[in-house]
């Protein structure tokens, strides 16, 4: 780890989570680079999740940012019954490390992470949890996410799941 690089992804990471819990959809989505990846690998056994989004079970998996515009939109528009109601949710980062930079300046980031969802219809709450990692990259002078992927720690899912609630 390289203590330059930790309050960049630090502060990537801690805004990516407060966008999502104040609904400020397009500065969440202006995060992502366009050819981002967002993967949520589903369990095979109780040991071993998916290792590839193409050819496994995936919870969730979207190859670019204009599938997330995709996904904001209906959730903008109130076309998602899924999320006709959004949930109340709070996104908790902790452990945040940064790897070695790669070659290519990318910056590979891991996070555990938590989100508490209240579910205002049902009047239930659930809190998702698991590890993140991150790939992140310089673009236009800014850095951008490249891609992320949840391994889902409690990947018996309640409610629905969508890029809002993990």
């Amino acid at each position: 780890m390289t203590t330059d690089t930790l309050p960049i992804a630090t502060d990537i990471l801690l805004r990516e989570a407060r966008y999502l819990d104040e609904r400020r959809w397009d500065e969440w989505l202006a995060l992502y680079h366009p050819d981002a990846e967002f993967w949520i690998p589903a369990w095979r056994n109780e040991s071993e999740f998916t290792e590839d989004p193409e050819t496994g079970i995936s919870l969730m998996y979207v190859s670019s940012r204009a599938q997330l515009e995709e996904r904001v939109m209906r959730v903008k528009s109130g076309r998602s019954a899924a999320s006709a109601v959004l949930p109340r949710t709070a996104h908790a980062l902790s452990n945040i490390m940064v790897q070695t930079p790669q070659q290519n300046g990318a910056l590979v980031a891991n996070a555990i992470a938590a989100t508490h969802l209240f579910d205002v219809k049902r009047r239930e709450q659930h809190t998702f949890f698991g590890r993140c990692e991150y790939r992140l990259v310089r673009d236009d002078g800014a850095w951008r996410i490249r891609r992320k992927k949840i391994v889902l720690l409690n990947d018996t899912i309640p409610t629905v799941v969508d890029f809002y609630s993990v």
